[in-house]
């Protein structure tokens, strides 16, 4: 059978924003293609870019140095644990904020990618998609960390709940050195179970977050 290629991040463009009060990415020219033909042959261009941006922007994956400053940056995580994993996707009822049960067992989650659509994309570049958004409890969390999952995602504004400063998704999950893909899209389009699951990030030292071009393979 033929496999398909489903992508699942959101297009990261000049300017937009990810978090409000967050700079959005300034995308332009470092050398243009009119500047560059007065260093090439007659017929010859090129364009290269420059990008400044926080590294939580777009659809990015979290790795423990996020949170801890002793954990594993982006260019120690093991590609294990973002690319090639078994996946297996959680439908949230619309409207759920607080996800506090997983209809899966141990078993179904060990070493498997866990995404959680909500479909909050929705709301992506809207105000809306910053406000009352679907996020785990600990007490998922802990059953996921528990349960060994390999990485966990979800296609809303935070894993966690942001209305207060306590962020104990992100201490579990990347205390127990899985990965977390936020800001994720078109999660309707995945199979329950069966697909392949890649959402790797830039290898940068001393670097906790980074945009990802996360896919499936279905």
């Amino acid at each position: 059978m033929t496999k398909r290629l489903i992508d699942v991040s959101h297009t990261v463009e000049h300017g937009m924003v990810t978090y409000k009060n967050f700079p959005g990415p300034v995308i332009c020219d470092w050398l243009s293609r009119e500047a560059s033909r007065a260093k090439y042959d007659a017929g010859t261009e090129f364009q290269i870019g420059r990008i400044d941006m926080i590294a939580n922007t777009g659809t990015y994956v979290d790795s423990p140095f996020h949170r801890y400053a002793d954990g594993k940056d982006l260019s120690e995580l093991p590609l294990e644990s973002v690319a090639n994993l078994d996946c297996v996707v959680v439908r949230v009822d619309a409207g759920q904020q607080a996800i506090d049960s997983v209809p899966l067992s141990a078993k179904q989650v060990a070493g498997r990618a866990v995404l959680f659509h909500t479909g909050w994309d929705r709301h992506w570049r809207t105000d809306a998609y910053f406000e009352g958004h679907p996020f785990l409890t600990e007490a998922v969390a802990e059953f996921l960390a528990n349960s060994r999952a390999a990485l966990v995602g979800i296609d809303s504004h935070n894993i966690d709940d942001t209305r207060g400063g306590t962020r104990p998704v992100h201490s579990i999950l990347l205390g127990s050195e899985i990965p977390i893909c936020e800001h994720m899209r078109g999660l309707s389009a995945l199979p329950d179970t069966g697909s392949r699951f890649y959402a790797v990030p830039v290898k940068v030292k001393a670097m906790g977050t980074f945009p990802v071009r996360a896919f499936a393979v279905v």
